[in-house]
């Protein structure tokens, strides 16, 4: 069951809907279950919500899933290019891409923590404590996924990074996870495909050679040293898109819950 819902992005004042699963025999049943957070979710699960006409389909995953949860996916700002600045947790260099954005990513979290995981707490049969709530998304989501398991780990213990956009602010995030404290049980993947990691020109091999290898290899490292669990996937043929990235969806839940 999909259950959509306006809610207010208190640091704008302008609605950010809630695509909320609950499983089948939610009202059926008196049990309490997991939350997994996810960013842009409007491209969860349906093909007409999803900007680019294709979601991860993962409605369908849950519903043949041996684990039940509940999942919000938090729909992100569609005015021009507010999503690169509420998904941006760190100041861009000036001369990058991302260096006209106001760095929304922490209000953004703080919005979250705040307002939306309260209601979600409050309004639905939910286990609220952090070894059973994790958070996912893919690009800037995937930015602000890790951001949110590191940054603010007292909260989550999962985190799920597809193809994360971090090049452009390693030395922050570096900085960042140097400095928070990292409880031993978080678990966090981390993926990108071959088809756009940054400097790989063959497709058909696994990637050890690509800049975007070398950033997410240097997180997953970090992580370890501080006895938390990374996993480095390197999807061979997949590139920056929904399509492949519903591919990886039943290997990095089953990394994240059941493994």
């Amino acid at each position: 069951m999909i259950i959509k819902r306006d809610f207010i992005y208190s640091p704008k004042g302008t609605n950010r809907p809630l695509h909320i699963y609950l499983p089948d025999d939610y009202f059926a049943s008196e049990e309490r279950y997991p939350v997994m957070y996810f960013f842009d979710g409007h491209n969860l699960y349906n093909n007409e919500d999803a900007t680019y006409g294709k979601s991860w389909g993962l409605k369908e995953f849950l519903e043949g899933w041996e684990k039940k949860l509940i999942v919000v996916g938090i729909e992100c700002g569609h005015d021009g290019e507010e999503r690169l600045s509420e998904y941006l947790p760190y100041p861009a260099n000036k001369t990058s891409h991302f260096g006209r954005f106001e760095p929304m990513g922490d209000a953004t979290m703080q919005w979250i923590l705040s307002e939306v995981k309260p209601l979600i707490d409050l309004e639905y049969r939910t286990i609220p404590f952090r070894e059973c709530t994790g958070i996912a998304g893919s690009s800037m989501g995937g930015l602000m996924a890790l951001y949110a398991v590191t940054h603010y780990n007292r909260w989550f213990s999962k985190g799920g990074c597809v193809s994360t956009a971090m090049g452009f602010c390693m030395r922050p995030l570096m900085a960042d996870l140097r400095k928070v404290p990292i409880s031993p049980d978080t678990r966090v993947y981390l993926s990108w495909g071959t088809r756009e990691a940054h400097g790989l020109h063959n497709t058909d091999k696994d990637d050890r050679t690509s800049k975007t290898y070398g950033w997410n290899k240097k997180v997953a490292d970090h992580l370890q040293t501080r006895d938390a669990t990374a996993k480095l996937h390197c999807q061979i043929g997949g590139g920056h898109c929904e399509a492949d990235w519903e591919k990886l969806v039943p290997t990095f839940m089953n990394f994240l819950w059941t493994e």
